[in-house]
Formats: C-alpha cells, sequence, structure tokens
C-alpha cells in the first residue's frame, strides 16, 4: 500500500485551503493549495441520474462542467459489484476525457444502534472505498444521518465519530478522503456536525458543506461555518443557485475569504428538460458570485 499512501500525500492537498483549514501541512502544500481554485462539478442526483458514462461525460464536457461524484444506483451502472476489467473500463473513460471522476455519493450512515446493521454499512463503505480507488477518485461520501430516540445523542455521535476514523485509517491507505455530508434530522445541525468530527479527529476524515436551511439558525450561517472551517474538505454540495432563498452569495464570500480551493457540486432538486442548457445557466451564475465574493474579499 505504499503507492497508495503516496497517492493520498498528493490528494489530501485538495481536502482544504491553506494552514488554518488543514494545521500540519508543510509550506509546499500550503501553496499548492492556494494556487487552486474553486470548481463547478456534478452530483448525479436528479440532473444525470439516467445518463450512463459516456452520455454523463458528454453532457458535462458541453456544459463545461469537470467534475462529476457518482450517486450510487442510478443509471451510470457504477457498483461495488463491477469486474476488475469494468473498472478498468470506468477509469479510463474518465482519464480520456475532461471530466474527473471524484468519488462515489453512497447513502452509507451510522448511526445505527443495532450493531450488525453497523458492521454492514462499514463493511460497504470499505468497499465504496475501494471501488472509487480503482476509477480514480479522491473520495467517498458518506452520511451521519439521524438520532434515535432510544439513544443518547452524545453516544450517537460518538459512535459515528468514532465509524469516521476508522474508515479514514482505513481510505488513506487507498488515497480516499472521508466525505461527512452535512445531513439528517437534527444530525445535520453545524454543532452536531462539529461533535462528530471532533471524535473523528482525523485529517482523513472531512466535511461536505450540503447548503442546508439549518445552516442558518442558531448563530447563523457565518458562526455555523466557522464551526466546521477546520475540517472542511474537497467537495461541497449545492442547489440550483437561482431557486430557493439560500444565501449563495454570503457563502461564497465565506468560501473566498478562506482561500477554498474544492469542488462545488451541483446537487440539483429540479427537472429542467434540458439539463445541459440548465448546468451552463448554473455555471453561470456561479462564476459571477464568485467574481463578486474576491471583489468583497
Amino acid at each position: 500500500m505504499n503507492t497508495g499512501r503516496r497517492e493520498f500525500a498528493k490528494k489530501v492537498a485538495l481536502t482544504a485551503s491553506l494552514s488554518a483549514l488543514l494545521p500540519g501541512l508543510s509550506q509546499a502544500d500550503i501553496l499548492d493549495i492556494a494556487k487552486k481554485k474553486m470548481k463547478m462539478g456534478l452530483v448525479t442526483y436528479l440532473w444525470g441520474k439516467d445518463w450512463d458514462v459516456p452520455t454523463l461525460i458528454t453532457n458535462c464536457t458541453a456544459a463545461e462542467i469537470y467534475g462529476v461524484e457518482l450517486r450510487v444506483d442510478h443509471a451510470h451502472g457504477v457498483t461495488v459489484d463491477l469486474s476488475k476489467q469494468d473498472r478498468a473500463e470506468v477509469k479510463k473513460r474518465f482519464q480520456d476525457s475532461k471530466v474527473e471522476f471524484l468519488g462515489m455519493g453512497t447513502n452509507e450512515q451510522y448511526d445505527s444502534p443495532d450493531p450488525v446493521k453497523l458492521k454492514n454499512n462499514m463493511d460497504r463503505s470499505k468497499q465504496f472505498i475501494q471501488l472509487s480507488h480503482d476509477l480514480g477518485g479522491t473520495g467517498v461520501k458518506v452520511k451521519p444521518n439521524q438520532f434515535h430516540k432510544e439513544v443518547e445523542k452524545e453516544k450517537t455521535i460518538e459512535q459515528i465519530g468514532k465509524a469516521l476514523r476508522e474508515l479514514a485509517i482505513y481510505g488513506e491507505d487507498y488515497g480516499q478522503i472521508i466525505r461527512l455530508e452535512v445531513h439528517g434530522n437534527e444530525t445535520q445541525e453545524l454543532p452536531n456536525i462539529k461533535a462528530i468530527m471532533d471524535v473523528a479527529d482525523h485529517p482523513n476524515a472531512r466535511v461536505c458543506w450540503n447548503c442546508n436551511n439549518e445552516d442558518l439558525i442558531g448563530e447563523g450561517l457565518e458562526y455555523n461555518f466557522n464551526l466546521v472551517k477546520a475540517n472542511l474538505g474537497d467537495t461541497v454540495h449545492i442547489r440550483e443557485l437561482n431557486v430557493g432563498d439560500y444565501p449563495y452569495q454570503d457563502l461564497f464570500n465565506l468560501f473566498v475569504k478562506a482561500n477554498y480551493g474544492g469542488w462545488v457540486l451541483l446537487e440539483c432538486r429540479t427537472d429542467p428538460q434540458d439539463k445541459v442548457v440548465a448546468m451552463k445557466e448554473q455555471l453561470r451564475l456561479f462564476n459571477e458570485m464568485i467574481k463578486q465574493a474576491k471583489g468583497k474579499k
């Protein structure tokens, strides 16, 4: 696994910005991160769920969207059951294109009080880590996912955090980041995500900001953002930038101020007839917001 460790050392630079976000990085790593900029990508949530891999690559290329997180159980057909030959073929398709395969977006979660269910989720998560590695990806997205009435919240937080740490250690050998999506009833509240990350306490376990309305509760967006700023990973999920009232401009202002250099991935909820045109429009809005945020830095 020495090769995997070397790959991880290169890729971990994508997980955050500057030394404030990842204490202990070398000066060379800090400078490498500083050169990076936010890029828009796609999650195959609703836009892309019906596209096979060649169609996905073609449509993303047409829209100039050059990064993709593959949500599980979609038409792309990328699953843990793929043979070694099939994995090599999928990897080559991405390598031969401008579109970067970023990793798998899974539904694996670690909150269950049932030890058998927890073990099954852990085992399957490790299979996804191997799959993402084989396809040339950089990480696997997972979920917290909820609290249970019969279990103290602190116990569930500790359980999720310990599971993340185990996976982070496992993923390190495969060059894979474990991306905890800010998700789930109550678990998506940023103080709870912060508590989970404090337990995980591993540089390979990172937070995937998810643009939920809960980001605004309590002391507000900036306060909640700062709670997990040091744990931010290399992916962020957003919805349509021109739908709803989420303060995307304020969020991008915070990202630019923090010198964030990761992927901002469209996880859209609408169903436009021409999704390539829709992606182009989202990219235009994204670029405008980043430009405005840089003007305020």
